[in-house]
């Protein structure tokens, strides 16, 4: 899994939207303008993201005066791992388009320890500061 600023960015803004509309603060599409200027992130870069995102099935959007984006679904239901998968670009693979090297088996196992904590966190814990606590082993597959 690539973690970059596409994803970084993404967990942001749908923070900053989850947190809106689970504590109530706003009941209504949320525009990408209010989003950059609280996150202090670039409103085009924001705009290209949301439309991945609108595409995954994670927000919704509404046109029109008062229009902006909603999450999708609650945010208990949303996956941080499916945020950043629905805006990264996929990787050739642990050693590029060369094929197998001797550290693939590293690289493998740390993308599935990734994939799966990130998979375990969800928008809502994020937004409520329950991401901490998670010290329990992780499962084998």
């Amino acid at each position: 899994m690539q973690l970059s600023t596409r994803g970084r960015y993404a967990v942001m803004a749908l923070v900053d939207l989850a947190t809106r509309q689970t504590l109530g603060c706003e009941c209504g599409p949320i525009c990408i303008a209010e989003i950059a200027k609280r996150q202090k992130l670039s409103q085009a870069y924001l705009e290209q993201l949301f439309g991945k995102l609108r595409r995954a099935g994670l927000v919704a959007s509404a046109r029109g005066p008062g229009g902006g984006y909603r999450l999708a679904r609650p945010s208990n239901t949303i996956a941080v791992a499916d945020i950043v998968a629905a805006v990264e670009e996929p990787l050739l693979g642990p050693c590029g388009s060369t094929g197998r090297c001797q550290a693939d088996s590293l690289w493998e196992e740390l993308d599935r320890r990734i994939r799966q904590f990130l998979g375990s966190v969800t928008l809502a814990d994020v937004a409520t500061g329950r991401v901490t606590d998670r010290d329990a082993p992780l499962a084998a597959d």
